[in-house]
C-alpha cells in the first residue's frame, strides 16, 4: 500500500509517526477537567446526539484531534490513557509502549529512540506524582483495538465504551481501572 501526505491508496488517513511530546495542558487542570466532564446523564445525552449526526460527529472529532493533538501530542488512537498516565500520550512513544517505559530510558529521563526529548513514561511519572495520582501508573493497559484509530476518544468514554481499557495490576487486587463505573473522567484520548 503507497502512502503520501498521510493518505494512503485506499484512502484511510494515517496515523503520524510516534514522537514524545511534552503536553501543553498543566496537569492540575488536566485532572480537574477530567472530574468536571466525567460521564453523567446529560453528557451521555449530548454524545448519542454527536454520534448520530453525519455532520456533527466528524465536526467533534476533527475538533478532539486538534485539541489532544496540539495539547498532548495525542495520536488519535479511540482507546484514551490520559486520565491514568499523567496525562501525557503513551502512544507518543516511539515503541508505543502503553505500560512503562522500556529498558532504553536514559539516566537523565531521555528517550531511547529520540536523545534529545524526555521518555513519556518520565514525563507521566513526573506529572502523577504532582497531583498524587502514581497509583494510576500502575494499572496495566489491555492491548490496542487498532479498529477504533480515528475515533473520538471521548464519545467513546462518555458512552462507556472503554470500561475495560485497564485491569489491576499484578498482585493488586483492587478494582479495574482508576474509578472505574463512571468515576473515571475525560477519557481523554
Amino acid at each position: 500500500m503507497r502512502c503520501a501526505d498521510g493518505l494512503c491508496a485506499d484512502g484511510l488517513l494515517t496515523a503520524r509517526p510516534p514522537i514524545p511530546a511534552h503536553p501543553r495542558l498543566g496537569a492540575r487542570l488536566a485532572y480537574w477537567l477530567q472530574r468536571a466532564l466525567r460521564p453523567r446523564f446529560g453528557v451521555r445525552w449530548l454524545s448519542a446526539r454527536i454520534e448520530a449526526s453525519g455532520l456533527a460527529r466528524p465536526l467533534f472529532t476533527g475538533g478532539e484531534r486538534v485539541t489532544k493533538e496540539s495539547l498532548f501530542g495525542c495520536r488519535m488512537c479511540g482507546q484514551c490513557a490520559l486520565p491514568v498516565t499523567g496525562y501525557v500520550c503513551p502512544m507518543g512513544c516511539p515503541k508505543e509502549l502503553r505500560n512503562g517505559p522500556c529498558g532504553g530510558v536514559g539516566a537523565d529521563g531521555s528517550c531511547e529512540v529520540y536523545p534529545g526529548l524526555r521518555c513519556v513514561w518520565v514525563e507521566a511519572y513526573e506529572r502523577a506524582a504532582s497531583q498524587g495520582r502514581v497509583a494510576d501508573l500502575s494499572l496495566l493497559h489491555r492491548p490496542i483495538d487498532h479498529r477504533r484509530w480515528g475515533e473520538s476518544s471521548w464519545l467513546n468514554y462518555w458512552q462507556g465504551r472503554d470500561e475495560g481499557l485497564w485491569t489491576a495490576a499484578v498482585g493488586h487486587a483492587a478494582s479495574e481501572g482508576p474509578r472505574t463505573s463512571h468515576q473515571r473522567v475525560l477519557g481523554g484520548s
